[in-house]
């Protein structure tokens, strides 16, 4: 493991696993995206889920999420069952408790960068002056600070990714979910996004599930499961 802070939190207050996966299932058409796959995520862990492609570590991700229910099993966070909530419920915990960060940032190309990562707290209610001011402070902690009125297109890639950190952060999630976040950059950029998000997530003890085809990558974690064919097929301590 790449040596970035201290340990993390070994479980929730309760000791239960904050997040857990059990059975699930996911079939698209023909497709099993899915089959019987569970996991576990500690508080402040951050745990790297790796495979080939086609594998399921999106679809798993993405089930956590709350993004997509499972044909089947079953998904808890905390004390909730995830699958079962109604999806205002969940749009409210993707808004406060979960942030999200995709391949390509997924940054509206419309809005600067300090509006970017405002986004969520203005959607929350935030008064606009007060949103601004802690994106801007989520933006310095990432080093983009200076390109706050810039908007996406006119952003390096790398620039784009810790901005798309920044809004997934911006909230003080218990968990970020990030789905290969590095993919779309070359090495260096890589670099410093996983360097930027495992010194957040430690210093905040804030949760990270991290999909990832890169070894590289995957080192940063605490623990890393591997898929195949839509099941978890080992697991081992990256640390």
């Amino acid at each position: 493991m790449t040596d970035i802070g201290g340990p993390p939190q070994a479980a929730t207050d309760s000791g239960r696993p904050l997040l857990a996966a059990r059975n699930l299932t996911k079939t698209y058409g023909r497709t099993h995206a899915l089959r019987g796959a569970g996991i576990e995520l500690a508080a402040g862990e951050i745990l790297a889920v790796t495979g080939p492609s086609g594998s399921g570590k999106s679809t798993l991700l993405h089930c956590l999420a709350g993004i997509v229910r499972p044909d089947g099993g079953e998904v808890t966070y905390g004390r909730e069952r995830l699958d079962r909530l109604p999806e205002e419920r969940l749009s409210e915990l993707r808004r406060t408790e979960f942030g999200v960060v995709f391949q390509f940032g997924q940054l509206l190309p419309e809005l600067t960068a300090l509006d970017n990562v405002a986004l969520p707290l203005l959607l929350a209610g935030t008064a606009r002056a007060r949103a601004h001011e802690r994106a801007g402070a989520w933006l310095e902690r990432f080093g983009v600070r200076g390109q706050q009125d810039l908007r996406p297109g006119e952003l390096s890639g790398g620039q784009a990714q810790r901005v798309a950190l920044a809004r997934a952060l911006v909230t003080g999630p218990r968990v970020v979910f990030a789905d290969e976040p590095t993919g779309a950059l070359d090495s260096l950029a890589g670099e410093q996004v996983m360097s930027a998000l495992v010194r957040t997530a430690r210093a905040d003890g804030t949760a990270v599930l991290l999909v990832t085809h890169d070894a590289q990558v995957a080192a940063y974690a605490d623990r890393e499961v591997r898929m195949r064919d839509g099941a978890v097929a080992g697991a081992e301590v990256t640390s």
